[in-house]
Order: C-alpha cells, then structure tokens, then sequence
C-alpha cells in the first residue's frame, strides 16, 4: 500500500515557487488555509477540480492530480475496491450501521478514534483517516450531492468520549438539517430488528442500477448481482420500518448531545 504523496508535492511545489506559503497558495486558490493544512498533513485528498487548480496555480502539468488520484485509490485495502468509484458517481445511498456513526457522517476527532480501535499501524491509520475524509467531500461537496439516507442504531451514538460524542452527536443534528441527508435513529426499545445481522450500503448509480457493500470484522465486499442486492434492499426496508422519523431522530440526538 503506498503512502499519500501529496503533502511532499505540495510542499516541493511551494518551495519552487519562491517560497509560497499555505496563505499565499489559499489565496491563489480561493480556498481556506485550513484546507491546504489538511492537504499537506494527509487529513484530506484534494479533489480532481482542486488538484486540477493546483497544478494551473505552479503550472505543474498534471502532477498534482495524478498524485492525488494515486492517493484515493492506494489507501484503501484491495476489498474495498471498487466501492468508493460508485459512491463517487452514485445519485442516492443508503447506509445501515448498528455499531458506529456511519463513516460519511463522522467528525475527523471520531473517525480517528474509531481507526484507532481497530489496531492498525498509526502510519495506515493516517492514511485511511485521510481517504474517509476525502470520502466525505466527493459525496457532500458536490455541485449537486446525491441523496443520503442513514439509519444507525442509537447504541451507536451512546459509546465514545463524551467531550468527543457531543462533537459527533452536534454534527450528526447539521448535517440532518440539510434537504439531502435523511438521518434516522433505532431506538434501543425497538427490540430485535433485522439490522442487526451487519451494517450495508446501498449505492444507486446514474443508470439506475444499484450496488452494495457489505462489512465484517474481517473484511467488506462489492456486491454487483441483483438478487443479492435485492435482499439487502429488503432489509433496509425493514430497518426503515423500526426507525424513528427524520425529525423525531434529530430532537433524540440534540438532547443526547445536551446531556453530555
């Protein structure tokens, strides 16, 4: 697995160019500087559209994008392939998860403690926390996002650091408020449900068609074939059916974050 090379590049560029800081080169990008931050400590991947401006900024050809698009797809491990190429097309997801916040719904300060528990070396840990991250913008940063739906278990939003889930649980309640993300919670009186057998994905892509990722403790899987797909879509129809509504969801969240 290679590393993330595009904090080397950027810094190598800036140097070339008379000693161009991150101020300068926001400035230039009509970006903030935070963001570039983010782009030379691998917390986050620039899109195709920014590394593409990047490279017009230091008149760098196309190598800021090329390492870019090298990054996204070296950090994840091969059985998460080619999953995140449908999420990056797909015009609505769906996402079941009982045991933690859907990753394009956590906070960098979460998705860190979640990769932390799952004993990776810390240099793999940065990387996937940079692609998660990098996940986030291509789905939500959009010129028109797709259509989001997420149902999580509300045991899911009572483990973790309270100073790190009030964070979490704030962020969940802003992006609920957005027209194209459905946010809704199972409530631990709901009793047995069919979700939790194992948290899915489901990806409906431009022709119509939809595809599925399935995880384990072990791995995850691409599922292509219809019938496979079509019970997966059943169970989220099951789950959806023991879910709380949009806004009742929301209010349980703001008052668990307030009690925090």
């Amino acid at each position: 697995m290679s590393s993330n090379g595009v904090p080397r590049t950027l810094k190598f560029l800036r140097t070339l160019n008379g000693g161009m800081t991150q101020e300068q080169l926001a400035q230039r990008l009509s970006v903030s500087t935070s963001l570039i931050a983010k782009f030379e400590t691998a917390r986050q991947i620039p899109l195709p559209d920014t590394a593409e401006q990047i490279d017009d900024v230091f008149g760098s050809g196309t190598l800021v994008q090329e390492t870019a698009t090298d990054a996204r797809n070296a950090v994840p491990p091969d059985w998460f392939q080619p999953w995140p190429e449908y999420e990056a097309q797909a015009e609505m997801l769906r996402a079941y998860q009982a045991t933690y916040v859907p990753g394009l719904l956590q906070t960098e300060a979460y998705a860190r403690a979640v990769l932390a528990v799952g004993m990776l070396a810390p240099e793999v840990a940065e990387q996937r926390l940079a692609h998660r991250l990098a996940r986030q913008v291509t789905v939500f940063d959009r010129r028109t996002p797709p259509v989001t739906s997420f149902i999580v278990d509300e045991a899911a939003l009572r483990r973790g650091d309270p100073v790190m889930m009030k964070e979490q649980l704030l962020h969940l309640v802003d992006m609920s408020r957005s027209d194209r993300v459905l946010l809704h919670v199972v409530p631990v009186d709901a009793g047995l449900y069919a979700g939790q057998s194992g948290n899915f994905i489901l990806a409906t892509l431009p022709d119509g068609a939809t595809v599925a990722y399935t995880e384990n403790p072990v791995d995850g899987r691409t599922y292509e074939e219809p019938a496979k797909v079509a019970a997966l879509v059943n169970a989220w129809e099951a789950i959806r059916s023991v879910a709380l509504p949009q806004d009742m969801s929301r209010d349980l969240i703001a008052r668990m974050a307030e009690e925090l």
